[in-house]
Formats: C-alpha cells, structure tokens, sequence
C-alpha cells in the first residue's frame, strides 16, 4: 500500500540528509544512476540524480518542456549548537537553536532523539542517529505555575527550551561521545556536525485508515510523492518531457542557501539538461511548468473562523492549488489550469487554498523557482492540520492523490 512506502519514508527522514539518502536508495532501486555532485561534467544520462546532503535533484528524459516538481527536505525543528553541552542545577542538557518557524509548546513532554550529519577531520560525513529517545523537554508542573491554563502558555526560546538528557555536570564533549558511540567513530575525529532533534513517535494511521499522524509531514509527503511520480515516469517509458525533481533544503528559514531553492543548483542542473544556447534554453523554460508542491492548511474544526469561507480544504479532498494575490504563491490562472488538467486526466480530485485577507499568508519556494528560472509556477500541497507542530496530520489517501497528479504532469 502507498501509504505504508510513506511511513516507513517519513520514519526514516528524521533529518534532511536523512531523507536523501532515503529517497537516493529509492531512486537507485529504480534504475536511476547516481552522478558525483562535484563532476557533473558536460553531458548527464537520461536518467540519473544527484545529491548533496539535504539537497536532492533527479531527472528523467531529455527532450521536450521542463516539468520540475519541487518541494523541501527540512522542517522546522530544534538543531544543536556547534558546542551542545550545557546544564545546570545537576542536570545535563543539551544547547539547541530554534530552527524555523516551530510551535513551541509541541516539542514539551516529547522523547526525543538526535539525528545528522558528523563531519570528521579527514572530510568524510557520516550520518548518525540515536534512534532511541536520548532527551526530553520537561514542561513546569501546574503545581508550580497554577494560571498557565487560563493565561497561557509563554515559552523562553533560550530558557524554556534546553531538553534534558542526563543527571549531573555537562563536560565539553560528553553528549558528541554518546552519538560518537551511535556512529562507531572516534569522538575525537568529529570536527563538525550538523545535527537535529525529532520525536521518536513513528508515523501512524489513525481512524480506521482516513488520517496519518507524524512528524515532518510538511514537507516529506511532497518529497516522498515527488520521488515517487519521477519513478513512475521512468517506469511508464513515456518520456515526451524532461521530468526533474528538486528536493531542497533551507525552505523553513528562507531557501537562501547553495542547498536552498535561492541557490544556483536546479539552474545549473536544466541548463545541463537543456546543453544548448541561452535563446533556446529561455524559450524552452517559458513552456514548461514547475509544480511546487508544499502541504496547505485543511479547514481546522476548532478554528474554523480562521479560514476562508470558500476556501477551505479538508483532509482526502484531494491536492489544494494555493492562491495568493500577492504572490506568496506562485500559482497564476494558466498554471492552475495546467494542474487542473493533470488532476482530470488522472481522475484526480481537486481543492483551493486561498487566506483571509486579514490573516497573513504563507509562502513557498514557487516564487523563488518562477523569479530565478521564469518557468510558469503552481503552488500545490496536501492539505493537513498541526503544521508546524512536533507532530502533524493529514488525510492518509491525499499523498497517494498527490503522486497521481503529479505524475499526469509529467506526460502533460
């Protein structure tokens, strides 16, 4: 079933590398060969990707319009400073930093683990992961704080968020020893390490089969069915387009990055691709079409108010085209149109996603993509509940809905 390759997707994503290198195996598996990142050279095979660290681009096809699928590797998430030992009044913690737009109080009372990337002093990465819980966010006990049902919860990033992961003094290097010991390295070779938190809670269906509940579903469901539809393509062996995938990382905190949709990459991946003049390669990105593809907000039931009222996306509906006026998305009425069509050719239902005008809106990597490349952008997503929350959910048929409409796109 396609929703049980997505959780064991989403169990193992449990860091932007993480969920490359997932997603590389996958696409290794279906004939895709792995080009170095640093040798591109002047030619690529028909099919083939490339990958670096959090950052992901496949391809398939040669000829015809550029359909690339787009979506994010990160999720908002709390990351370890580069010294992470810290503590005081006899316990242990770890020094964490606040990365991207998190809702605080979620990642309270969680078992939580570490997971990324160690750099060692020959230059090698290696990826690590606790995989048991290693460290908790013990939230103040009513007792002691008698009004925080009736005022509010109010969370010091610096103070309030530290997690626990031990009894006693915090010397430099104790907490890099243990995942040293995860990784069968050397403590004393890690130089580096780019290293994240997740909740040790594994994906689920809840209600019988209708919802998904995880962490990181915004944005691994797009990655997961990204990587999904360009099998598909592959495997189809209708190949009138080129069919890309771009995987970025640093979406949650501005996409300004050499990993980040702002980032040369996918440019320098389509203008390989294309291996012709500037004219040609202009004109060749005016007719084809970038999916952007990042979940929306589904109607909340409890807050329905904050919603739209003609706009209001439910779980299993079906993909969500997200509109904004003041391009936040990158969606215009061709491109909708365009997705549309996909969606009715593979008998596909479809959803709108538009903010209220007093409610501030979102945003995407679709502007991005559309402003560096001029390739005509939609901005699509499944639609979920809790985003940005520790733990998210979402309808548990949308994600297969989505790899459907998005593999049309590709024979469009």
């Amino acid at each position: 079933m396609a929703v049980d390759d997505l959780i064991s997707h989403l169990d193992r994503s449990v860091s932007p590398a993480h969920s490359t290198a997932h997603s590389a195996g996958r696409l290794r598996e279906a004939g895709f060969g792995e080009i170095a990142f640093d040798s591109w050279g002047a030619s690529l095979p028909p099919r083939g990707f490339v990958r670096s660290a959090g950052l992901l681009l496949a391809w398939c096809g040669t000829g015809g319009p550029f359909r690339v699928v787009g979506a994010h590797t990160d999720s908002p998430t709390l990351r370890l400073k580069p010294r992470p030992d810290s503590g005081s009044h006899g316990w242990k913690q770890i020094a964490v930093e606040v990365y991207g737009g998190i809702l605080n109080n979620s990642w309270l009372d969680r078992d939580l683990a570490v997971a990324g990337r160690l750099i060692l002093d020959d230059g090698r990465t290696v990826l690590v992961d606790t995989e048991d819980p290693v460290a908790r966010i013990p939230q103040l006990a009513v007792h002691l704080d008698r009004e925080v049902n009736e005022r509010g919860l109010v969370l010091d990033r610096q103070i309030h968020l530290s997690p626990v992961w031990g009894l006693g003094t915090s010397s430099p290097g104790d907490f890099l020893q243990l995942l040293a010991e995860r990784a069968d390295v050397k403590s004393t070779s890690i130089s580096t390490h780019d290293l994240v938190m997740y909740d040790t809670t594994p994906a689920r269906v809840l209600a019988d089969g209708a919802l998904l509940a995880s962490g990181r579903l915004d944005n691994q469901v797009s990655c997961w069915a990204a990587t999904s539809a360009i099998i598909d393509v592959a495997r189809s062996g209708i190949n009138e387009n080129t069919f890309v995938i771009a995987l970025f990382d640093h979406e949650e905190v501005g996409s300004e990055s050499t990993h980040g949709a702002a980032g040369p990459q996918l440019d320098w991946l389509l203008r390989t691709l294309h291996g012709a003049d500037e004219g040609s390669f202009r004109d060749r990105c005016a007719k084809s079409l970038c999916v952007s593809a990042d979940n929306a907000h589904s109607v909340h039931p409890n807050y329905p108010e904050r919603h739209e009222p003609g706009h209001r996306p439910i779980a299993n509906g079906g993909p969500v085209i997200k509109s904004n006026a003041n391009q936040r998305y990158a969606t215009t009425a061709e491109t909708a149109a365009m997705f549309e069509k996909a969606c009715v050719s593979a008998g596909v239902p479809y959803q709108w996603f538009v903010s209220k005008n007093t409610m501030p809106c979102g945003s995407t990597i679709g502007p991005i993509t559309s402003t560096r490349l001029g390739i005509p952008t939609v901005d699509v997503g499944v639609a979920q509940l809790s985003m940005h929350s520790a733990r998210e959910m979402c309808g548990a048929h949308d994600p297969d809905l989505l790899v459907r409409a998005l593999t049309a796109v590709g024979n469009l």
